[in-house]
């Protein structure tokens, strides 16, 4: 996700030109007014129900949750060891400056706002986004959306006041999409989230512009659980982008957020990330989307920066001729280890799922696909293509699949193709013989090789997501 974005307008395009990595890493003196404490009990959960002033039925749904996240073993058998590195009774799970968000930037405290204007939040807000909200550390510091989008029934809000303002719209779907016991994270997400976005798009409604939320951790030994819903009626469409960012800190940093896409018939979702962590954060996420008959969700993912990154999107095609697609980035650096991947659950005829995955590895860096093509029994027409492509950029550098794929009935598509390759010695040296420095040759190589997907994300991340990269590069490789 973005971590340091200074925008500047370039000669007729107005991209996203000039990024400084350093912005991303500062952090202000915190000024909690709500602070739980440290470590994961009963009494956490019920003080943040309480500062929040929820019904008694979610408490006892977050009291549940803890009861599932404590019974649940580490899934040390998908990802590494440093896992164990975690300790969860460090982490503190809820701090706020105690007000709610703002819908005016000049309202915003000075310190937040300050933090939101070296990553250029207010900028890129007036460039061309439908939507923004900002969250600084566990609570939203500023929310705002076009006029015309709410006369138009258009929903953006944070999970707080989807849950008691439009708890007919809500309720249906929290928790539905990603069940609590999901997962070990799913669950700690359900006990302790807060923050994050709601977002209902009515009957019909196509976005001309992208909603997009930013999420700040500003805090040492803190946890961030935003939690995202986003419910597409019929026939509506929009673009979904998030970013966040957090400075670099010599203890370990959490963020395990939930998100939960319903795309309802001929609905099209798509939802990207460009995430750039800083490499103390644990970054343990579960994203799922349900696409009804004739709907579309495309998952458009980059992965830079953290230490451990679990996250696997995923898309259950329940409806006939329903579409579902996930492209995604993974860069790991030394001391990095990017375990990503994506889940197609095919439910209905007709239906058709894309995977496309490529993987760069520098350094010590590990980088993983993890990935599942299920096509149900009794279902007729269905078809998968998956790809997964992974470059090794040092002798030590590691990379591995474990793709999944179960078919039921001969009447399906399912093409998997993956290639694990190395930056060509002969092609750095022809490269060198011509002017070009060996860093900047490599840096061509690896633009090469993500090229294609690169393509794929909103004209705004794209020159972004190139630059990041290269300064991942830069004092890897020489």
């Amino acid at each position: 996700m973005m971590n340091g974005i200074e925008v500047a307008e370039t000669q007729g395009s107005g991209l996203l030109e000039q990024i400084d990595r350093a912005k991303g890493d500062f952090h202000f003196p915190e000024n909690h007014k709500l602070d739980a404490g440290v470590g994961l009990t009963p009494e956490v959960v019920d003080y943040i129900s309480s500062v929040k002033g929820e019904p008694e039925w979610i408490r006892q749904f977050r009291l549940r949750a803890l009861q599932v996240f404590e019974s649940k073993p580490l899934p040390l058998h998908w990802a590494t060891d440093r896992l164990k590195e975690l300790d969860f009774s460090s982490i503190r799970y809820y701090l706020s400056g105690g007000v709610e968000a703002k819908r005016s930037w000049d309202e915003v405290p000075e310190d937040v706002k300050r933090t939101f204007e070296r990553l250029g939040v207010p900028e890129q807000e007036r460039r061309f986004l439908a939507g923004v909200d900002a969250q600084y550390d566990s609570e939203s510091a500023y929310s705002s959306m076009r006029e015309e989008l709410r006369e138009q029934g258009v929903i953006f809000v944070n999970p707080t006041e989807g849950l008691t303002t439009y708890e007919e719209i809500f309720r249906p779907w929290f928790g539905k999409v990603i069940p609590v016991g999901d997962s070990k994270y799913s669950a700690l997400n359900s006990a302790v989230f807060s923050g994050g976005s709601f977002i209902y798009i009515p009957k019909g409604v196509k976005l001309k512009h992208p909603l997009q939320a930013y999420f700040r951790i500003n805090s040492r030994n803190f946890g961030q659980f935003e939690r995202t819903l986003i419910i597409a009626d019929e026939g509506a469409e929009l673009l979904y982008m998030e970013g966040c960012t957090a400075p670099l800190f010599d203890t370990s940093t959490l963020h395990s957020g939930v998100v939960e896409l319903v795309a309802m018939p001929h609905a099209k979702i798509q939802y990207v990330t460009v995430q750039n962590w800083a490499p103390n954060i644990y970054n343990l996420v579960t994203q799922r989307g349900i696409a009804h008959e004739g709907a579309e969700i495309r998952w458009i993912d980059c992965n830079i920066g953290s230490g451990l990154t679990m996250k696997y999107p995923c898309v259950i095609l329940q409806g006939r001729k329903a579409r579902g697609e996930v492209i995604s980035i993974s860069l790991a650096n030394t001391g990095q280890h990017q375990d990503t991947g994506a889940k197609m659950i095919h439910v209905a005829d007709e239906t058709t799922s894309n995977i496309v995955a490529k993987s760069i590895s520098i350094g010590t860096g590990r980088a993983s696909y993890r990935g599942l093509v299920q096509v149900n029994p009794g279902l007729r027409g269905c078809r998968n293509n998956t790809e997964c492509d992974a470059l090794l950029l040092h002798a030590s550098s590691r990379t591995d699949t474990y793709p999944a794929i179960v078919v039921k009935g001969n009447q399906h598509a399912v093409q998997h193709e993956a290639s694990v390759s190395q930056v060509s010695e002969e092609m750095l040296f022809y490269m060198q013989q011509r002017g070009i420095p060996r860093a900047a040759a490599m840096s061509l190589a690896v633009n090469g090789f993500i090229n294609d997907l690169v393509q794929e994300f909103p004209m705004e991340y794209s020159v972004e997501l190139r630059r990041l990269i290269d300064m991942e590069m830069e004092d890897s490789i020489g």
